[in-house]
């Protein structure tokens, strides 16, 4: 457009200048210099014109009416309804795909944390071949239920290890109940038996039934609720809870098997089929 300017420019200078020597030559000029810059401005307007017909035609966008689409999708989607149930089936797939890869890096980047820490409880084989890890709360009555499946692996697999991890997240009680098991872990008590009678008790587990416990394996309840409030305590629940907001774990129990996070006390088949694919192909699914 800029080069179209300067040549118009252009035509209207020769134009005035050849209009110019044609009045110095006429006897009686009948035309003066407003003349011509109109004649020179008409020039310039046709030349407008002309490029401006010339000039290629803006695309037109074509406006989608809702009115008209919205019957279109819809008798699409009840010529076949199936559709939606393969978009919802992908959907699930790509969820799931995205929750096992944001759940194996946070797995790795925990690591030691999850498998290593100094505080933790381990119980079964410590230089087992494959780790089962659970996350726990002693009022949980899932985590209840699930005891005797833990107690079966444990006598049964003898390369078996297992980390039990304080995940009190239901009560105050919980967390009295929890503190006073991370003294009974730091003694020289068997930590099992405790943890066996805890959840074979009636009633709500609190400070005074676990205090109970740990006397009956020959503690002071007195010292240990002196110590209950110890920063080392805190730091070991702490550590549980950092472990779990960073794997997405909300409930209990939650077990850990190797690359999966596994919710929910789903039985000790479900277990030992995971224990053993762990140990065929070193993930908790072969293909």
């Amino acid at each position: 457009m800029k080069n179209l300017s300067i040549a118009l420019a252009a035509i209207a200078g020769i134009l005035a200048g050849a209009l110019g020597y044609s009045l110095l030559n006429q006897p009686a000029p009948e035309t003066d210099a407003v003349a011509v810059r109109a004649i020179v401005e008409q020039v310039l307007e046709e030349q407008s014109a002309l490029a401006a017909a010339t000039a290629p035609a803006e695309p037109e966008v074509a406006s989608i009416d809702p009115a008209v689409l919205n019957p279109m999708i819809e008798q699409f989607l009840l010529s076949d309804p199936k559709v939606l149930q393969r978009v919802s089936t992908a959907l699930e797939d790509t969820l799931r795909a995205e929750e096992a890869e944001r759940s194996e890096t946070a797995l790795a980047e925990f690591h030691n944390k999850i498998f290593n820490a100094p505080d933790q409880i381990v119980l079964g084989n410590p230089e087992g071949d494959v780790t089962l890890v659970e996350f726990f709360d002693y009022n949980c009555g899932y985590c209840r239920a699930a005891l005797p499946d833990l107690a079966a692996l444990l006598e049964e697999d003898p390369n078996l290890k297992v980390i039990l991890k304080e995940f009190p997240i239901l009560s105050n009680e919980s967390i009295d109940a929890a503190r006073v098991a991370v003294l009974v872990g730091q003694s020289d008590a068997s930590y099992w038996d405790f943890h066996s009678a805890l959840f074979t008790s009636r009633g709500k587990v609190d400070k005074s039934v676990a205090l109970a416990a740990a006397q009956d394996l020959g503690l002071s309840p007195v010292e240990l609720e002196l110590k209950m409030g110890d920063p080392s305590v805190a730091k070991t629940i702490q550590g549980s809870y950092e472990i779990a907001q960073a794997l997405g774990i909300t409930g209990t129990p939650t077990y850990i098997i190797g690359n999966e996070i596994i919710p929910g006390a789903i039985g000790a088949d479900e277990l030992r089929a995971r224990i053993a694919d762990m140990r065929a192909c070193g993930r908790t699914q072969c293909s």
